[in-house]
């Protein structure tokens, strides 16, 4: 352990087993991660910000050195009020890559002093998205493969609410 404290940042609409796995690749990397959920302004979340913390806390208890917080802030006070250096990202693909290195360059240039480490997913991860995840509840497909029983159970409870069942 190298003594630092990570800020592993999304809006985790829902939690997946692809973010899973980068949270508990990154708790091994750094003394303490913590996930940021984002309070999304500019996609409609399926799930409201205090429901994904929610949902996020209960998947990733079983790490002592991870902690869920949401936020609604820019990302650099953020990691400021986490007293963090290091902000986390997941790459799946090369369109991933593109988007993620703008945003560590224009991170970088409101704080020099912050780095972005890219984590990779494991293979079965590496096409999961929590975007295609919902679109695929939403049209009655089976996502059991890609998030927790807890997550699934909350997804199907917000699919009926979405059609008008219960």
């Amino acid at each position: 352990m190298n003594g630092t404290i990570a800020v592993y940042p999304g809006t985790f609409d829902p939690i997946t087993r692809g973010h899973e796995d980068l949270v508990r690749r990154a708790a091994e990397m750094f003394d303490k991660v913590i996930v940021g959920v984002a309070e999304s302004r500019s996609k409609r979340p399926f799930f409201e910000t205090a429901e994904r913390v929610d949902m996020a806390r209960e998947i990733l208890a079983a790490y002592p050195n991870v902690e869920v917080r949401g936020f609604s802030c820019l990302l650099m006070d953020f990691l400021t009020v986490c007293d963090a250096r290091i902000i986390v990202r997941g790459l799946r693909a090369v369109s991933d890559f593109e988007y993620e290195f703008q945003m560590a360059g224009m991170n970088r240039s409101l704080r020099p002093d912050v780095e972005t480490v890219f984590l990779t997913p494991a293979d079965q991860y590496m096409f999961i998205s929590a975007t295609m995840v919902r679109e695929i509840a939403s049209l009655g497909g089976d996502v059991s493969k890609f998030v927790q029983p807890s997550v699934l159970a909350r997804i199907g409870k917000k699919v009926a609410a979405m059609r008008g069942g219960n």
